[in-house]
């Protein structure tokens, strides 16, 4: 049974004990100090704010709602019991199953408990908070989903991105120049009209989840959604937009964004997907909000961006890593054993090696593809008794297997995005935006892999039987 809401999932991660409750925090750095100290703890579960310093009880906050891998398995419908590189096979694997299920309409629903218009609109009655200690706002939307219309085809795209709260009838929207949002933004306002917009923050993960993917222009991500949950998102058609509504979300804005000749808005500066904030303050978008809805104790969905390190990404699973490891199989390249990303920058792939050439070979596909073109710096290539998604492992690859004069490369000139840190403040304000990337071969030389030295380390195979013999005894490690 999928799920409705955020609530629902809610619940079902607390039945698993993964739900850690705290009452009585603030909102200006506490909410987001410790979001982020819990999510850098060993079982970083999910958090629920209530009581909120300033605001009445029930007015609630969601954080680190997708940073556990097997808290993640269990909002995209996997088997939580997984290991980790087998779970992106499994996600490689259902990608092959994608069906559009288009939403259905209906009357009513959850978050028509409560709505305003015009003069009632009050969006600072919310507890949004304050993430990062040199935020220039308060974020509502760090965890919400952001749909317009095409100007010129009848699709509607959902997007991921970040909202802050201006005041009680405005908000501030910053969309990357590359997302298909800001497109359809540049389109409506080519025409020297404003963008309609509908806002969700607080919905249930499978819309978070198709939200958050870059699908190919035209299709629509509600319709992604519906193949992930299985049955399509109920919707209502918003009053004043005419677009899709979630009738299970927990807060949900309608609006408009004007041309910004007309209004913008200082925004940011706001801790980025990349552990920085490379941005700064800059002249963004607004929302100019109509109508507001929200559900009785409403829930801001807030997955804010933390240090990009295991437990504390942005998403436990990283789903772009089936996009690798697809291309590397369309292309032909043969044993890919295991693709695993680690935050934003680094693709680690594992492989059985065939024959001389196989480790470059794969680093030279993955190189283009779209998932590691704006960000990604790093591939690396290791052997496939490597666990990709384990740093520990890897870093021993790397410095035990590779010899940097002969087994790294460093290729000039690749696009990157502006959140990238790395940018150097004049290629910054020129709007270059460039980088280098770096290939890693830490795989054993494949012209003389069997004379290689053997590790020390006991086989798969024998640590199973043991661990059997011994569950008793290795369970109170956990």
């Amino acid at each position: 049974m999928p799920f409705q809401s955020l609530r629902d999932y809610l619940h079902a991660v607390e039945a698993q004990g993964d739900l850690l409750q705290i009452d009585g925090a603030d909102r200006d750095e506490e909410i987001g100090a410790l979001a982020e100290i819990v999510a850098g703890s060993a079982r970083h579960p999910m958090l629920l704010f209530d009581k909120i310093k300033g605001f009445p009880e029930g007015f609630r906050v969601s954080a680190n709602t997708m940073g556990g891998i097997r808290r993640m398995a269990l909002g995209l419908g996997l088997e939580p019991a997984l290991g980790n590189i087998e779970l992106v096979q499994a996600w490689k694997e259902k990608l092959k199953t994608f069906k559009p299920m288009m939403p259905k309409h209906v009357g009513g629903g959850p978050v028509l408990e409560n709505v305003s218009t015009g003069k009632e609109v009050d969006l600072k009655k919310f507890p949004a908070p304050k993430w990062h200690e040199r935020d220039g706002g308060y974020y509502i939307g760090s965890g919400c989903c952001v749909m317009m219309r095409d100007a010129e085809r009848d699709w509607v795209n959902m997007g991921v991105y970040r909202v802050v709260v201006h005041d009680e009838k405005t908000l501030g929207i910053f969309i990357n120049h590359i997302q298909q949002g800001r497109q359809i933004l540049e389109q409506h306002w080519s025409r020297g009209k404003s963008c309609p917009v509908a806002i969700s923050f607080g919905q249930d993960p499978a819309l978070f989840l198709a939200a958050a993917q870059r699908e190919p222009w035209g299709v629509g991500e509600l319709s992604v959604a519906g193949w992930l949950r299985g049955e399509p998102v109920e919707v209502l058609e918003g009053e004043f937009t005419g677009l899709p509504i979630p009738a299970h979300a927990e807060i949900v804005v309608e609006g408009e964004i004007p041309p910004v000749q007309e209004e913008a808005r200082p925004e940011g500066p706001f801790g980025e997907r990349t552990g920085y904030y490379a941005t700064g303050m800059r002249s963004e978008p607004v929302v100019r909000v109509a109508r507001l809805m929200h559900r009785h104790q409403p829930i801001i969905q807030g997955d804010p961006p933390l240090k990009p390190v295991p437990g504390m990404d942005h998403f436990g699973i990283p789903l772009p890593a089936a996009a690798v490891w697809s291309a590397l199989e369309y292309a032909g390249v043969p044993d890919v054993c295991g693709v695993w990303l680690h935050g934003p920058f680094a693709t680690v792939i594992s492989i059985k090696q065939r024959y001389e050439g196989h480790a470059r070979q794969t680093a030279a596909i993955a190189l283009g593809v779209r998932t590691t073109l704006a960000l990604g710096r790093f591939v690396i290539v290791v052997d496939d008794d490597i666990d990709p998604s384990d740093l520990k492992d890897v870093f021993w690859a790397i410095t035990t297997r590779c010899d940097p004069a002969e087994q790294t490369e460093v290729l000039k000139g690749f696009p990157t995005s502006g959140i990238n840190p790395r940018v150097a403040p004049e290629d910054r304000e020129q709007g270059h935006f460039v980088s280098s990337k770096m290939i890693i071969d830490a795989c054993r030389p494949y012209r003389w892999l069997k004379d290689f030295p053997p590790t020390n380390v006991m086989s798969a195979e024998k640590k199973r039987s043991i661990m059997t013999k011994w569950q008793s005894t290795i369970s109170k490690l956990k």
